[in-house]
């Protein structure tokens, strides 16, 4: 593949990865965008309830299934190693444009807070975004939106192996990322029906998630990894350091 080209087309991937994250702090949170979780005009529920769980399914299958290892190998006879992890995050904003777009919104409320305990569902929502994107860096932002495969290929350098290491809040917990993402989903000011079934279900689905990932990392760094799970919690820290490290992980 020619390297400008699979360079212009990395970057075109992470500049569209960063408009769909930018639209999502908007979507969840119901602000500054034109569609989000709670607007537009309410339908039959059933339907709507219907409508919403294909698309978190589509979501969810394309974000998983695409991430395993068996997939990519077979993936990348057909799409060119360099761009392969670009073309999966711009798969998944499409996958994510589709949600914003079809999402159904549900009425009735379980709960609404404001003053003073509703500013701060709001300041700890923003600060869920915070340590998503913070997570991000720890373990490789721009290897884990598909930019430095691009760049290394651009530059003719060979892409680096993984390798084990704990920065920072991996030393306490294995998933400061997924704390983010609950965090995100579950502190609302204004929490209605549509609001809980995207928070319910992407709960689940990080569940079941982590437990396919974390079986995909034993498989690559075997005992090492065992070790660093057996001794690090998986999203609450104890007093408790991991002696073992982190998985620099694409998932």
């Amino acid at each position: 593949m020619n390297r400008n080209l699979a360079l212009a087309y990395g970057t075109f991937c992470y500049l569209t990865f960063l408009g769909v994250f930018l639209y999502s702090i908007g979507f969840v949170g119901n602000l500054f965008v034109p569609k989000t979780v709670d607007s537009g005009v309410a339908g039959p529920v059933g339907t709507a309830i219907v409508i919403d769980l294909l698309l978190l399914t589509l979501f969810a299958l394309q974000h998983s299934v695409m991430a395993r290892p068996t997939f990519k190998r077979g993936w990348t006879r057909f799409v060119p190693e360099p761009v392969e992890r670009a073309t999966y995050v711009l798969l998944t904003c499409v996958a994510l444009g589709l949600l914003f777009w079809g999402w159904q919104p549900i009425e009735g409320v379980v709960w609404s807070a404001s003053g003073v305990f509703g500013g701060a569902l709001t300041a700890l929502y923003f600060a869920g975004w915070g340590l998503v994107l913070y997570a991000t860096t720890l373990i490789d932002h721009f290897d884990l939106f598909g930019m430095q495969q691009v760049v290394r290929y651009w530059r003719d350098r060979d892409t680096a192996a993984p390798h084990f290491v704990t920065p920072s809040l991996y030393k306490y917990i294995r998933h400061p990322l997924y704390v983010g993402w609950f965090t995100v989903f579950w502190a609302t000011p204004t929490m209605s029906y549509g609001h809980l079934l995207l928070a319910v279900v992407t709960t689940a689905y990080i569940l079941v998630a982590v437990r396919i990932e974390e079986r995909d990392l034993e498989d690559v760094f075997g005992k090492t990894y065992q070790d660093y799970r057996e001794s690090t919690p998986a999203f609450v820290p104890t007093a408790k350091r991991s002696r073992s490290g982190l998985v620099q992980a694409q998932q």
